[in-house]
This record gives C-alpha cells, sequence and structure tokens, in this order.
C-alpha cells in the first residue's frame, strides 16, 4: 500500500527538498492550496460563499521548533482574523487549527499552545465566527481535547476533530456529542501503528458509520468530513431517521476535490464547508493528500513528467 510510504515520506526532509525541487510540484499543489497568502485567499473565500458555500481556513505548517515559530503561526491567524472581518461572513468563514503550530510540541508544549491559541479563539469570537481544533496524530490527543475542554468553558463553540480509523474514537465521540458541541468526524490521515488505529479500509469505515450514528444521535452539531459518496448517502440517511433539519450538520471537503459535489450539496439545501488551506509551509499537508487517494498520486506522477 503507497498510503504509509507516502506518509513516512511526509517526515523526510530529503523527500520534502526533492518534491520542492520537481518540475511539476506547483501546478498540483495549486490544486490542494489556495495561496501563500491571505491577499491571495481571500478572493477565494469570496468566490466559494459566492457559491452558497462556506469554507474553514488554516494556514499551514507544522514543523514549528521554537516559542518564536510558534508566536508567528499565532500572529498569521490573527492577521487572518482581521481580514474575515472586513468580509463580515459571520459563520460562513471559520478556521481550522493544529495546535502542532502552536507549541504543542514544545518545552511546556501543552500550556504554550493553549497560550498561543486562546487570543485567536477569543479574535474569532468577536468577530461572529469560530475556531476548529484539527486532530493531528495520537500522541498529541490528549492535550488536544483537554485544551478543546478548557477554551469551550469561555467559548463553548470552539469545535474538535476526531478521527474513525483511532480505536479510542468511539468513546470519544460518546464524550463529545453532546449539546452545544461541534465536532468533524474524518477518516484520518496519519501514519498511525496497528496498536492504536484500524488499519484496514472496510475496518475504518465502518467505525466511521458506528462513530457518525452517535453524533447524529446526540445532541451536538456534526461536521462530516468525507469525499466518500456511500459515506455521505448513509450521513444524509443518518440526519433523516434522526430528525436532523438540513441546518443541524455539516458536510466538509477539501479545497480542490470533488468541487462539483461541494456545489451538489449546497444545491440541496446541505451546509457544505470547503476546507481551505494556504501558506508557504505546505509539504506536510500536500503529502497527506497524496496519502488519501491514489488519484492524487497519479495526478502529481503525471504532472512531474510531463513537466520534466
Amino acid at each position: 500500500m503507497l498510503g504509509p510510504v507516502i506518509l513516512a515520506a511526509s517526515r523526510s526532509d530529503r523527500m520534502r527538498r526533492f518534491i520542492s525541487a520537481a518540475p511539476g510540484t506547483k501546478q498540483v499543489v495549486d490544486r490542494f492550496i489556495a495561496g501563500e497568502t491571505v491577499d491571495q485567499v481571500v478572493p477565494v473565500i469570496e468566490d466559494a460563499t459566492g457559491k452558497g458555500l462556506e469554507v474553514t481556513l488554516d494556514v499551514v505548517g507544522e514543523d514549528i521548533t521554537t516559542p518564536e515559530q510558534a508566536a508567528a503561526a499565532r500572529d498569521a491567524y490573527l492577521e487572518l482574523v482581521d481580514r474575515l472581518s472586513a468580509l463580515d461572513l459571520g459563520t460562513r468563514a471559520e478556521m481550522s487549527i493544529k495546535l502542532s503550530m502552536f507549541g504543542q510540541a514544545l518545552e511546556n508544549g501543552h500550556e504554550l499552545a493553549l497560550a498561543n491559541v486562546r487570543p485567536v479563539v477569543e479574535a474569532a469570537a468577536a468577530i461572529g465566527t469560530t475556531v476548529t481544533l484539527d486532530a493531528e496524530d495520537h500522541t498529541t490527543l490528549d492535550s488536544m481535547f483537554a485544551i478543546h475542554e478548557e477554551l469551550r468553558k469561555d467559548f463553548p463553540q470552539t469545535g474538535c476533530v476526531i478521527q474513525a480509523y483511532l480505536f479510542r474514537t468511539e468513546e470519544d465521540a460518546r464524550r463529545l456529542a453532546a449539546a452545544g458541541s461541534r465536532v468533524r468526524i474524518v477518516k484520518g490521515a496519519y501514519k498511525e501503528p496497528a496498536s492504536v488505529a484500524y488499519q484496514d479500509k472496510a475496518e475504518i469505515d465502518k467505525a466511521y458509520v458506528r462513530i457518525l450514528k452517535t453524533l447524529m444521535e446526540g445532541e451536538g452539531y456534526p461536521m462530516i468530513g468525507s469525499h466518500d459518496p456511500r459515506l455521505i448517502a448513509i450521513a444524509q440517511e443518518l440526519g433523516r431517521k434522526t430528525g436532523r433539519k438540513l441546518d443541524e450538520y455539516e458536510f466538509q471537503m477539501l479545497y480542490g476535490i470533488r468541487s462539483d459535489e461541494h456545489v451538489r450539496l449546497a444545491a440541496e439545501g446541505h451546509r457544505m464547508r470547503v476546507y481551505t488551506a494556504y501558506g508557504t509551509d505546505w509539504y506536510g499537508y500536500f503529502m497527506r493528500r497524496l496519502a488519501e487517494k491514489p488519484a492524487n498520486l497519479l495526478f502529481f506522477g503525471r504532472s512531474v513528467l510531463t513537466k520534466g
């Protein structure tokens, strides 16, 4: 299977240099990354919302090694909040944050990440929007959930992400499916050992459905992160069975993937949010997109060969 190999390459400096220098890389990166700066991403936001879509914005970058870099990541999000304020989109444009960017892996990282993320969440609330804390590898999740719980004391609209391939997630979902919660469910895109995660795609899909059922039957607000047509249809059926209105859950898909489906779901009356990443430190995010779907890797390979 190529997925685990690509995920391992996402941590390789040598592969980072090789892929960054490949002639066809920019064409493929531009498919998944909306731009490098706030100025470049604003037209993308306006285009999406003009089509009836919503967005969640991720300033990409995960290799934080100093407190100064973590502070710079915080400031990049605060700049984004300022621009969103001028657009006056409310919750149609929210933000997604990886706590690794905010210093979670550094010395005293839990406290540092909480201190850095709090002003962003506060600023988001001040302009009528919110933040979702992205899930990363399993070793970071206890810290992420603790920060999520702490932030929700003052900002109850703060969301979090759970990953279907982890054994722990069904229990996490039962805990999180409470009134006022916002929970995005995804399959998972990190290289995890068999001791903590399902390795078989069919088992991951089954777990996803079980967890989604828990969220839909709960009192929170489920956010279905998937491009899989079968899982989307199951989510719609669960919505009907649990009596949820179309604005009581939402679908989320990645920028650059199945764009026609984004518009179709919105036209049917669903809330459809596009996960839109931007920034210069795109490598880790890009590699996970390649690992998730073989077609993405084939597209990249053709681009490199034809541009060489």
